[in-house]
């Protein structure tokens, strides 16, 4: 194990157990036996370890759970996406805290790098033509929700918990952003504006960039015109 593999797992320890006050650089290099010049070195300061240490928590969870296949039908994978994110909350509340229920936690790469991987799932649903409105606001809307459930239930002791809330409130948010079948008439236009506004992002189309913003904003317009 290298001495920055040990300095993360120090510190995952003591966030796991102490929360994010009992990572503080001296306990961190004293767990590992070096001075504060080489934690410094390998990750900046106490914010970077703090994220490095986020990451770490939150990728060794997924590694350990495996990567969700996808499947033919892209609502459906996000209930087990839903699912995964509520587990990974519930039980490694200092991490998940950490992550998403912080100030700092705003620009934090493995924040963005989460929902940059929503993003790809719901832009699936979005390419399938079901999805009710633009794959940003879907993805934001998803997101938000699932993040307010899992903050919710960790405001309350495990026993208070009500096992029924997230299921309701993923049920909610997929009802919000998607359909299951033919969409109402008056939403056929927004339910393929979606479906089109992403498959342009990344197809070769014979227009210039402004055309391409132009073309996008009005897809987002149609949409979200709820």
């Amino acid at each position: 194990m290298t001495t920055r593999e040990r300095l993360l797992d120090a510190a995952a320890k003591l966030l796991a157990s102490g929360g994010r006050e009992a990572v503080s650089t001296r306990a961190v290099c004293a767990a590992v036996g070096v001075q504060a010049p080489t934690l410094y070195r390998l990750f900046g300061d106490k914010e970077g370890l703090l994220e490095a240490v986020a990451a770490h928590g939150f990728r060794e969870y997924i590694a350990s759970k495996q990567a969700l296949p996808e499947t033919d039908d892209p609502v459906d994978d996000l209930r087990r996406i839903w699912d995964m994110h509520v587990d990974f909350g519930l039980s490694r509340p200092a991490f998940y805290t950490l992550t998403f229920g912080e100030t700092v936690a705003k620009g934090s790469p493995t924040r963005q790098e989460t929902l940059a991987k929503l993003r790809r799932r719901i832009a699936r649903v979005g390419e399938a033509g079901r999805l009710r409105m633009s794959v940003d606001r879907a993805t934001q809307v998803f997101h938000a929700t699932g993040v307010g459930v899992v903050l919710t239930l960790l405001s309350v002791p495990p026993d208070a918990r009500d096992p029924g809330l997230s299921p309701i409130a993923r049920e909610q948010a997929l009802r919000t952003i998607s359909t299951d079948g033919p969409p109402p008439p008056d939403r056929t236009a927004a339910r393929w504006a979606a479906a089109l506004g992403e498959t342009l992002r990344d197809t070769d189309v014979p227009l210039t960039a402004a055309e391409r913003a132009l073309l996008a904003e009005w897809l987002d317009r149609i949409a979200n015109d709820l």
